[in-house]
């Protein structure tokens, strides 16, 4: 988890706290602290206070948004770190058309994670 860049700020419209994600999904800190471990979720350093946070569009509702965690999981094992992973999600894709993260939220993961892996060759 690394401190956030300019970048990665313009691209991420929202954060929330990790406080303000447990709040959300109605589960205490440490377990969302968890959720991060096991990349259900992923979160990095930004602000002065350098505190973690996870782009609002994880989640939708009350729920981590579908798709994400076999996402961020195929990131990963592609070694990509979680700012990398976050920057991939928001950045525009002419072929979805649109984002990774605005594609998992229109029930179009399956295409999202073919990129993701493909990713990896």
């Amino acid at each position: 988890m690394t401190s956030i860049s300019a970048e990665l700020e313009e691209l991420v419209p929202a954060w929330l706290t990790l406080p303000e994600v447990a709040e959300r999904l109605s589960l205490p800190v440490n377990r969302t602290r968890q959720l991060l471990k096991e990349h259900q979720l992923a979160a990095v350093r930004r602000g002065e206070s350098r505190a973690l946070s996870v782009p609002a569009a994880f989640l939708d509702g009350t729920q981590i948004l579908k798709g994400l965690p076999g996402t961020l999981t195929l990131l990963a094992d592609n070694r990509f770190s979680e700012e990398e992973s976050v920057r991939w999600l928001f950045t525009p894709d002419e072929s979805l058309p649109g984002t990774p993260v605005q594609a998992l939220a229109e029930n179009r993961g399956t295409e999202v994670r073919r990129r993701a892996h493909a990713l990896g060759f």
